[in-house]
């Protein structure tokens, strides 16, 4: 009996020793995890046999922990010299591997270690980890460093100074208290100076060019009239001043060579106003004689439009103007024998008012041109009175259109006026006073800078009060037109009707057409040439009379500057007529100087 009884000792410890593993393993399971432990979850079902495998494993471990307990000052020196920071993944929240888990006993029942929990039976407080290399302790104390000299440049930097090294100092002292911060825990990243220079700037504190130093978008025109702000408007004004040499100093039958000097002043003011705007043009020419036929004139224009947008989708286009040119040695009313041709002065105006409903365009414009003439100056020292030749148009046109597109709009207009004298009576006894009469159709372009501008054709008729005179009357051709084929080239065409009066005895004046076709190409930003070509044909009224003339001009301007340029041009012109005492030609050229602002 004495010698079974130490077996039944045995078994009960052995029984006692299960109890207590069992209820080990229950206490484990129901035991709450720590909040940042991760979570396994099991997937299927565990047999009974894997739990009593589970179960005995444990028991020989417990067995074990005599044996453990004795190595464990052995165990604590090695752990001191193993390296202090391991491998730990990048990413944030990465689990690193089954064989880097500190106390990984590969049971799927083993719950994380967590050194913060109240109620594990061995707790022990964490050791804060030191660097294990030289080179991990050297760049702590270059970040140091750096702290240090970023303080002393912010008590020597200005107010509002940002530069590159300063904020890349301030960087490295943000990763300096990062990396003294994450040595008191067990996740600290290593801190390399690699990784400082790397460090991205703040987009704010970089440094940029000089506004001088900036690409600057070259003008389209450098050689442009800058202008001068007078008031709200800008005033480009040009000064030229040149010598003409010439065949015929009058253009007339019985012109001679001369040498003049010429005078061109040219301006226009445009306005710089919010709503509305306003033109304003002028130019004046003056020749005198330096050698040669005697010529001593001057003529000039000044003109203004101004455009007001109303009420009701109305715009409102006012136009003025005033003329002063002496009368021209090759007019038909030229008066032969007189030292100088009497100033023809002209004054004008007109009244626009437009308005679109829909794509119909509708415009309803009133004119007056008011002509007044001086005396003529004969070689015997007497004086011609010109005033039965003084006389004022009134005319009114409605224009209707319909616009296929933005770039083209046809149109039909009719016109009605009236032509009245100062004196019911000329010097001959006629009534000139005459009824004008007239319609056209056109086409008008609005292709931006490529092609604008309107023509039209038609028929216009003045009847005279007189019954002896016939009326005035014949074809209508209008243009003025824009073409641009490539930029620094512009080709221009324009063609107007004039209706030309005279008081001629037993005359009742004639019909004028005239056309220009001009072009004007930018060689270089400081080389600009122009030239055109002219014709002129003139047809009488109540005889088979007619004139013709034909010209061509070419030009060149080099700029020296923006405000100064020399320019050149040669010019000829030829009249044919079959009546006598009308032919002539003149050739001329000149070369000037040109001021702008």
């Amino acid at each position: 009996m004495s010698g079974a009884q130490p077996e039944t000792i045995r078994g009960r410890k052995g029984i006692a020793v299960s109890t207590l593993l069992v209820a080990a393993s229950v206490l484990a399971l129901l035991r709450p995890a720590p909040a940042f432990a991760q979570e396994t979850e099991l997937r299927g079902e565990v047999s009974e046999s894997a739990i009593l495998a589970d179960q005995q494993r444990k028991a020989r471990q417990l067995r074990a922990q005599g044996s453990l307990d004795q190595a464990a000052p052995a165990a604590q020196t090695a752990e001191d010299q193993t390296q202090a920071n391991p491998y730990e993944p990048a990413s944030l929240g990465a689990v690193p591997g089954d064989d880097q888990t500190a106390g990984a006993t590969g049971s799927i029942f083993d719950q994380p270690q967590a050194t913060d929990d109240p109620f594990a039976d061995d707790q022990t407080a964490a050791k804060p980890r030191r660097p294990s290399t030289a080179r991990q302790r050297a760049a702590d104390a270059n970040a140091k460093k750096d702290v240090k000299a970023a303080d002393k440049k912010k008590v020597k930097k200005k107010p509002g100074e940002t530069t590159g090294s300063t904020t890349r100092t301030a960087v490295a002292g943000d990763q300096a208290d990062t990396a003294a911060t994450d040595q008191d825990g067990p996740n600290r990243r290593a801190l390399t100076i690699d990784s400082i220079d790397r460090q991205k700037l703040d987009p704010g504190a970089e440094r940029t060019g000089s506004i001088e130093g900036q690409k600057v978008k070259p003008e389209d025109d450098p050689f442009a009239a800058t202008g001068i702000k007078v008031g709200t408007f800008v005033f480009r004004p040009t000064l030229e001043q040149g010598f003409t040499a010439t065949s015929n100093a009058d253009a007339s039958s019985g012109g001679r060579p001369a040498v003049l000097s010429e005078t061109a002043l040219r301006f226009s003011a445009t306005s710089d106003w919010r709503e509305n705007s306003a033109l304003i043009n002028g130019y004046g020419i003056f020749r005198n004689t330096l050698s040669g036929q005697k010529i001593n004139d001057a003529q000039g224009r000044i003109e203004g439009q101004l455009n007001v947008d109303l009420d009701h989708e109305l715009r409102a286009i006012a136009k003025l103007g005033y003329e002063a040119v002496p009368e021209s040695a090759s007019s038909p009313d030229a008066i032969a024998g007189v030292t100088s041709q009497p100033l023809r002065q002209t004054v004008d105006g007109s009244l626009g008012i437009e308005k679109d409903v829909g794509k119909m365009r509708y415009t309803l414009t009133g004119a007056v041109t008011h002509d007044f003439y001086g005396d003529a100056k004969l070689s015997d020292g007497t004086v011609l009175s010109q005033k039965d030749r003084d006389s004022t148009l009134y005319s009114a046109t409605l224009r209707t259109g319909y616009q296929v597109s933005p770039a083209v709009t046809p149109f039909a207009e009719v016109e009605a006026g009236r032509r009245v004298y100062d004196l019911r009576l000329d010097s001959n006894g006629f009534e000139r006073s005459s009824t004008r009469l007239g319609a056209r159709a056109g086409l008008e372009l609005d292709m931006d800078d490529k092609l604008s501008g309107e023509f039209s054709v038609g028929w216009l008729r003045e009847a005279i009060d007189d019954d002896r005179l016939p009326a005035n009357a014949g074809p209508y051709v209008n243009a003025d037109l824009k073409w641009s084929p490539e930029r620094g080239t512009i080709i221009g065409l324009t063609g107007r009707t004039t209706i030309e009066s005279t008081t001629a005895a037993n005359e009742s004046g004639d019909v004028l057409y005239s056309g220009r076709l001009t072009g004007e190409r930018q060689v270089r930003a400081n080389l600009t040439a122009n030239s055109s070509l002219g014709l002129d044909w003139r047809n009488y009224t109540g005889s088979d009379g007619h004139d013709l003339i034909l010209s061509a001009e070419a030009g060149l301007t080099w700029w020296l500057n923006r405000y100064a340029g020399l320019t050149t041009r040669v010019r000829t012109e030829k009249l044919t007529s079959n009546l006598p005492g009308r032919d002539y030609v003149a050739n001329s050229v000149y070369l000037g100087l040109k001021v702008q602002r």
